[in-house]
């Protein structure tokens, strides 16, 4: 496997690429479709597709956090979005599983966490380099 790409329904694309971008600091892949309907925005190894939701009514919620985007200082990262007038759901924390994160909301309503490893020494799940592509 090479990367994975989270698909997050949003009511109004155009709206979440600006977001994405202008806030989130993402570069935008285009749109696709007449509404538009479709869009992928990316910021370094990190994809995101944005799907405008079909249906009426609230976007499809997460339990909690919709993508985990590991990044190199989440407290850097949390005050240069603070400063974008980025809603930040939790502040930067240190957490049991040996991270540091803090979370944003997105318009639509999606949780995306920011974190870095508090041991990079001894990376945790998710950040360990893998030589092996067994899983394709």
């Amino acid at each position: 496997m090479i990367r994975s790409m989270p698909i997050l329904q949003v009511r109004d694309v155009n709206h979440s690429v600006a977001f994405y971008c202008d806030k989130l600091g993402f570069f935008s892949h285009g749109t696709w479709g007449d509404g538009p309907d479709f869009a992928i925005v990316q910021n370094g190894d990190v994809t995101i597709a944005l799907d405008r939701a079909q249906a009426d009514g609230p976007v499809p919620a997460n339990h909690y956090w919709a993508a985990y985007i590991y990044v190199a200082d989440a407290d850097a990262l949390c005050a240069r979005y603070r400063s974008n007038g980025v809603e930040i759901v939790r502040e930067p924390e240190d957490a049991f599983y040996g991270l540091r994160d803090f979370d944003v909301r997105d318009p639509d309503g999606h949780i995306l966490a920011f974190g870095h490893d508090l041991d990079v020494g001894n990376p945790r799940p998710g950040l360990i380099n893998l030589d092996n592509d067994s899983a394709g």
